[in-house]
């Protein structure tokens, strides 16, 4: 059954050959290089939130899994929710002293934006 999922074929013309086997384009993931060779900008962003000020770390190149992971680590050291999707990760009110002190003692080069 997962051979024959249709969702990923739409917009893929019909073959009348019975030995076709449509193959998917596989996505490499970046690799993520270490943290002393990236550079992360921490902002404040208060554009479509209603008011509310949230840190944006971005800049951030790698895995979504490591992105994920290095989100996750930012808001339990800074007790707050936030998310990290698309490059960058939020994190819920005005931390931005917090979070570039943290980033640079995890070995990132982290810069304090806006």
């Amino acid at each position: 059954m997962a051979d024959n999922d249709w969702k990923k074929r739409l917009g893929v013309v019909f073959s009348t050959n019975p030995d076709f086997k449509y193959e998917e384009e596989k996505k490499e993931e970046p690799q993520t290089p270490e943290p002393s060779k990236q550079r992360l900008i921490v902002s404040i962003d208060r554009k479509n939130r209603g008011g509310k000020q949230v840190t944006l770390v971005s800049g951030f190149t790698g895995s979504e899994d490591d992105l994920a992971e290095l989100g996750r680590t930012l808001k339990v050291k800074c007790g707050v929710g936030g998310s990290a999707k698309n490059g960058e990760i939020t994190i819920q009110g005005d931390f931005r002293d917090r979070v570039t002190a943290l980033l640079n003692e995890m070995g990132y080069k982290a810069k304090r934006g806006n």
